[in-house]
């Protein structure tokens, strides 16, 4: 989320993704950061031992809702 609020600061449009066992931590974060409008994706749990064919399917599951983010407010 550092990244996100910095890059946000930038005046660059970011998007945190994250698998969903974080999202109350991208909300606490967001909140400690002070950027309460920081946009983030949660991914399907879990990531770790996912193969790169799952991890192929978790982003392509996500796309829309990423474009979404960085295209509309």
């Amino acid at each position: 989320m550092h990244d996100t609020v910095w890059f946000e600061i930038q005046g660059i449009p970011t998007v945190f993704l994250a698998s969903s066992e974080f999202g109350e931590a991208a909300e606490a974060q967001k909140a400690a950061l002070g950027m309460d409008d920081a946009r983030y994706i949660l991914v399907p749990h879990p990531i770790q031992d996912a193969t790169d064919d799952e991890m192929r399917a978790k982003a392509g599951d996500a796309l829309e809702q990423i474009i979404d983010a960085l295209t509309k407010n």
